[in-house]
């Protein structure tokens, strides 16, 4: 087993594909193809997984990738301390729900930890492909929620995925609503007063089923409601159009300013918040850095 074989594998790891990897490395795909099977033969295990769909991790798979990960990073400091070799850029992804402070808690990792050189990846995605992203190792780690109404369904996933569920924070629902809306000055509201009010809410593509969206409540009809892709044409349209979304009240002043406020929704609903990742796969330094900034921004 050598270093080159380890990095061979974290890069295929983070392409998803033989062939984009091959790319990156400046090798050839057969080259590649044939150095990763060398390894697998070596340690008596299937590293990856290899369908007409493409490739992904076997369960022990994840688990080699997260030593690997760690003695490819040992390398690397050894390398540049007493080498005095250029510092290998860092690759780090995190796929999640519309956030703020996930927003916030990756610009703190990258202050705090990025070198020179560094290629990391945010993906504010769909819930489904959160949950592609992490199983098939695209991001590291990735943020939902779940409540009572999807549980069965998301947890169902997870295990199927062999990926883990780990708390940051339960939250009663509120609505965002532009500090411009009639009800702005309201202490909480109830369902019915939203009634005159633009829903909106995230689209889920293929997967657009109400487990899997992005708000709590989702199986309610609404006389109005807008489907957007992103969260920064959702606050647009909470300012433009008096809309309101279901949400865990939790905002960034820094990131959106202080045109959107959150108020309490009168229902018995609340939302758990938290982060996933491979049940046998260490964290990564920069994935542990991210999630101890997770919890730096949640506690301010």
């Amino acid at each position: 087993m050598t270093l080159q074989q380890l990095r061979y594998v974290i890069e295929v790891a983070t392409r998803g594909s033989m062939n984009e990897a091959a790319k990156r490395l400046f090798i050839s795909q057969p080259s590649l193809s044939s150095a990763i099977k060398e390894l697998e033969e070596q340690i008596g295990l299937s590293i990856f997984e290899r369908t007409n769909k493409g490739i992904s991790l076997t369960k022990d798979g994840a688990e080699f990738l997260g030593y690997a990960r760690q003695v490819i990073e040992q390398a690397e400091l050894l390398e540049s301390r007493y080498l005095n070799a250029k510092p290998a850029p860092q690759h780090f992804s995190v796929s999640t729900q519309h956030y703020a402070f996930a927003v916030n808690a990756f610009v703190k990792l990258v202050a705090e930890h990025g070198h020179d050189e560094y290629e990391l990846a945010l993906r504010e995605t769909k819930t489904h492909e959160i949950i592609q992203d992490v199983k098939t190792q695209r991001s590291e780690i990735g943020i939902l929620y779940v409540n009572e109404f999807n549980a069965k369904v998301i947890n169902r996933l997870l295990k199927n995925a062999n990926l883990t569920f780990t708390s940051l924070f339960k939250a009663r629902a509120h609505i965002f609503i532009s500090v411009k809306n009639p009800l702005a000055q309201h202490a909480s509201v109830t369902l019915e007063q939203l009634q005159d009010y633009p829903y909106l809410y995230f689209e889920q593509g293929e997967y657009n089923s109400f487990h899997f969206s992005e708000e709590i409540l989702s199986t309610l009809s609404h006389r109005k409601s807008i489907c957007v892709n992103d969260r920064a044409t959702l606050f647009n349209l909470l300012i433009g159009l008096n809309g309101y979304t279901i949400s865990t009240g939790v905002l960034s002043a820094d990131l959106n300013g202080n045109e959107i406020i959150p108020i309490p929704l009168e229902s018995d609903e609340s939302i758990h918040v938290g982060w996933i990742a491979h049940r046998n796969a260490a964290l990564s330094k920069l994935g542990a850095a991210y999630i101890e900034a997770l919890h730096e921004t949640l506690s301010l």
